[in-house]
């Protein structure tokens, strides 16, 4: 069983069993960029400032300051945690169909591969 990392959540697939694995170096990329986004400062053993905690801003004011705060808080992150990418933009946005949610986008590349990639997420309290 050949590939990068496991995938997660781990899912059973009746050819692989529950090993499911990232085939390619930009899977793995994308997925270790979604959780780094997604864990919250102090949930990572050994690592106490990985994270943005974006969960935390679903519940704050939906404003500019708030959206730049946050802007910032992703860059610092990957530039601490996976500085072998580049980011060329971070977008956060309102959800038009769920006042209740945002949109974030993430436009990076990693020159080491020659690849260039888009995470979008959407996230609802």
């Amino acid at each position: 069983m050949e590939g990068f990392s496991p995938k997660l959540p781990l899912t059973r697939d009746k050819t692989q069993g529950f090993f499911l694995m990232n085939l390619t170096a930009m899977d793995s990329i994308k997925q270790d960029l979604k959780m780094l986004i997604m864990t919250s400062p102090g949930e990572r053993v050994m690592l106490p400032e990985y994270g943005v905690g974006i969960r935390r801003v679903l519940f704050e004011q939906n404003s500019e300051l708030t959206k730049s705060s946050l802007i910032k808080t992703i860059q610092n992150q990957i530039n601490i945690y996976m500085n072998f990418l580049i980011v060329k933009d971070i977008q956060v946005s309102e959800n038009k169909e769920d006042e209740n949610a945002l949109n974030l986008s993430i436009f990076y590349t990693v020159p080491s591969i020659n690849l260039e990639e888009e995470l979008v997420l959407t996230l609802s309290r």
